[in-house]
């Protein structure tokens, strides 16, 4: 029996169409190589020697976590950054 979600939640059968963006969040290791996170997916996060390994990681991570929630039946969450440029 399918799970239903909240109304206005939307899932990602209702966006396989529709091509995703997320922001991440790239820091450089202390050891070397980056962190890498998505703050718009909670626990989302890897890791890289380099940016572009850690990048072609998040993106692995990011579609494990999308597949998840849909074999669940679990809404995406709703985007929770909001970019700004700041002078100073």
């Amino acid at each position: 029996r399918p799970r239903l979600c909240p109304p206005g939640s939307r899932t990602l059968r209702a966006m396989a169409h529709q091509p995703r963006q997320f922001d991440v969040v790239l820091e450089r290791a202390e050891e070397g190589g980056f962190v890498v996170s998505v703050p718009d997916l909670p626990g989302v996060w890897t890791q890289g020697e380099t940016r572009d390994e850690a990048l072609a990681n998040v993106s692995e991570a990011i579609a494990g976590y999308l597949e998840t929630l849909e074999a669940e039946g679990w809404p995406v969450p709703e985007p929770v950054i909001e970019r700004a440029t700041v002078m100073a």
